[in-house]
């Protein structure tokens, strides 16, 4: 009977896999081999697309005369640093003596396109090969996924889809880059006094970059708009709460042209008008017209997905995405955490069967031990397949982030941030066995003559899940709902939050106050004012939150629930995002601040952002981006197949190559990027005067 080979994608993957073998190996240079099996790895990367002057060495030299380059039969060449390792694999999956390859590289597109490429340089033939796909590193998870490995043909759409991406961000890469360069980089570098200007172009990267720019643009372009807002100060048995003034139906200034919305004036003289006639004739009163009582509860969150996580880990901690993956993946390979690089943020059935598994593990962990009692006694894990957090259909190659209960002893050897991240995961897994929060309402209106204010309150009733991921940390709001526009004076929310700040139940009295007003009853007004706010522009992306926004193809949806909802690919991959945003930043086309995980464009971002607007647009377009990556996924999913898809990849290059071409734009290019220069030069002027 033939050996088994195992090839890992890392060198501590592959210890992994020996010890849940429990095989007793001699280690070898590059693997470990014992009587009936032998476990090798990947550094990542073995093999990689070669450039065009492998296929003629004249194109080495750029010119338009040799664009668009689109081989008919693509090469592939070992990368020369782990050339030594290359050798290793090919000779062991070539042994006469081997007679079953198990793929157990990391489950995903990435992950099957490096063992791919391998095989394929190798020129492995005659072999049977079994794919290893695992949500965790655990033995146990390991061993089910030997035990349970199909034939490698199963995931050969997969690999499809893998090849047909790193062909379009090469051939949009090259042919992109080398155009626009030859095209415009004289023109940018002129511009920037620089001795040469490379324009890196991507599929995802020059998305990404738009979205950033445009961003910038909005908030440079955004003009102020002053508003007047009407308060009334209201006394009720020795306690004063605020109403917001609105011109509903009724009113003197319903749908009149003075309004800012409904709740605010253009100008403060009308305000004024509207005070003056309300306090004519002192002292002021006014009556309670309604009053609303209602219980809301808010449900736990879904779980961590990559892109969630990165987010939160971004507000939090304020470290970069790709930090985050860093952390995340270490947590992985320490058996702590289930497969990081998912976009799914439910569980499959079969998971939720076993998770008590996870739960009895989590004992161990000190943070846990209370909750998990709470779990215990409301029994919920029993019933988890029944729930939301639950949901085959929203699962692609693996589930949500989740710990695995196992490897705790390992949390002593990683970072503080690491443990923070990983007590993060913890707290958002163990929510979901917990009821709702409840929040009390109360919302009443008042009439001053034919005027009304609205007043809305609330308080946490019961904290249900709140008790494991902590309260939100809120800003008391003196103002209540309603706003006109986005305000920068800090009232954007339309609660006034009695004790939710805390958690604790401070200020019930005054709650027990509102809840015991009826009707009818008339109260004093003590003060009428104006508020004056400005609306403000829209908030630049952080390192968290354009991630989510690639996530959901350009729209940044702040909304956990409605995001949860969005269905369709995004922009790039989870596995891809953040070493995207990496690189931007690397190639100095934006700019992160390393303490607020603030981005913004650089002068040369928005020059290339130009360039592109003013060449091949659609580069910008985040729909547009998203659909190829829908693209690649209908390959992976058999619904087309590869040669449509490079089809209209090898249409899409030519055209916007030919089209290019035959531009003369150079002049127009020359007024964006004066108008750029310009607020660059504008805020350098400023820091010297601040200095």
């Amino acid at each position: 009977m033939g050996k088994s080979v195992y090839i890992a994608e890392k060198p501590s993957v592959a210890q992994e896999f020996a010890k849940a073998l429990k095989l007793n190996t001699r280690r070898k240079d590059g693997y470990l081999e014992s009587d009936d099996a032998i476990v090798t790895w990947c550094v990542g990367h073995l093999v990689t697309m070669s450039y065009p002057e492998v296929y003629d060495p004249a194109l080495k030299r750029w010119s338009l005369n040799t664009l668009p380059f689109i081989p008919e039969n693509f090469k592939y060449e070992v990368i020369p640093a782990v050339a030594k390792q290359f050798q290793i694999v090919s000779s062991l999956l070539n042994r006469d003596d081997v007679e079953t390859i198990y793929v157990c590289t990391d489950s995903g597109r990435e992950g099957e396109y490096i063992y791919r490429l391998v095989e394929q340089e190798a020129q492995v033939e005659g072999k049977k090969r079994r794919r290893v796909w695992i949500d965790s590193q655990t033995e146990e998870e390991i061993l089910r996924g030997i035990r349970e490995a199909k034939d490698l043909s199963e995931y050969d759409n997969l690999s499809a889809s893998a090849y047909l991406r790193a062909k379009e961000d090469y051939l949009m890469g090259i042919n992109f880059s080398r155009l626009l360069t030859l095209k415009y980089g004289n023109s940018i570098s002129n511009y920037l006094h620089t001795k040469y200007a490379v324009i890196s172009v991507g599929r995802v990267m020059t998305c990404v970059l738009g979205m950033v720019v445009r961003r910038e643009r909005e908030i440079r372009d955004f003009v102020k708009t002053p508003f007047y807002r009407v308060l009334s100060t209201i006394e009720a048995q020795g306690q004063t709460f605020e109403g917001e003034w609105r011109a509903v139906k009724g009113s003197r200034y319903f749908e009149s042209f003075d309004l800012y919305k409904e709740n605010g004036f253009k100008k403060r003289e009308k305000a004024e008008e509207l005070v003056d006639h309300l306090k004519n004739p002192e002292p002021v009163n006014c009556q309670i017209v309604s009053i609303e009582k209602k219980k809301e509860k808010k449900n736990p969150p879904l779980l961590y997905n990559l892109a969630e996580l990165q987010n939160d880990c971004s507000k939090r901690f304020k470290i970069s995405p790709d930090e985050t993956l860093r952390i995340v993946q270490e947590l992985y390979e320490k058996k702590l955490v289930t497969y990081p690089r998912t976009d799914a943020r439910v569980l499959s059935t079969a998971v939720a069967k076993e998770i008590s598994r996870n739960l009895n593990g989590l004992s161990k962990y000190p943070m846990a031990a209370p909750y998990l009692q709470d779990i215990l006694g409301f029994g919920s894990h029993k019933g988890l397949a029944k729930t939301r957090y639950v949901n085959d259909k929203q699962i692609t190659d693996h589930y949500a982030i989740i710990p695995t209960g196992q490897g705790l002893s390992a949390l002593k050897s990683v970072s503080a941030t690491a443990g923070k991240v990983y007590d993060c995961i913890v707290r958002r897994f163990l929510s979901i066995f917990y009821p709702p929060a409840v929040y009390q309402k109360v919302s009443l209106t008042t009439k001053i003559k034919e005027e009304c204010f609205f007043s809305s309150f609330k308080v946490l009733a019961e904290e249900g899940y709140l008790k494991v991921v902590g309260v939100p940390q809120t800003k008391k709001n003196s103002a209540s709902s309603g706003n006109p526009g986005t305000e920068a004076d800090g009232q954007n929310s339309d609660i006034q939050d009695i004790g939710e700040e805390s958690g604790q139940d401070l200020d019930t009295s005054f709650f027990q106050v509102i809840q015991g007003l009826k009707k009818g009853a008339v109260l004093p007004v003590k003060a009428l004012e104006i508020k004056e706010g400005e609306t403000s522009p829209p908030k630049r992306y952080n390192s968290g939150s354009i991630i989510l926004a690639m996530e959901n193809a350009g729209q940044l949806i702040e909304d956990e629930e409605l995001r949860a909802q969005i269905k369709g690919s995004g922009i790039g991959t989870s596995a891809t995002r953040a070493e995207i945003l990496k690189k931007l930043i690397h190639i100095k086309y934006l700019a992160l601040n390393k303490k607020t995980q603030i981005i913004t464009p650089t002068l040369q971002g928005e020059m290339v952002f130009d360039v592109v607007e003013n060449s091949i647009k659609s580069l910008l377009n985040p729909e547009l981006t998203a659909s190829w990556e829908k693209g690649l996924n209908y390959v992976a999913d058999g619904e087309i197949t590869p040669d449509e898809y490079m089809k209209k990849l090898d249409h899409f290059i030519i055209s916007r190559t030919n089209g290019v071409k035959g531009l003369n734009n150079q002049y127009q290019l020359r007024g964006c990027y004066d108008r750029a220069a310009q607020f660059y030069k504008k805020q350098g002027t400023k820091k010297q005067e601040t200095k």
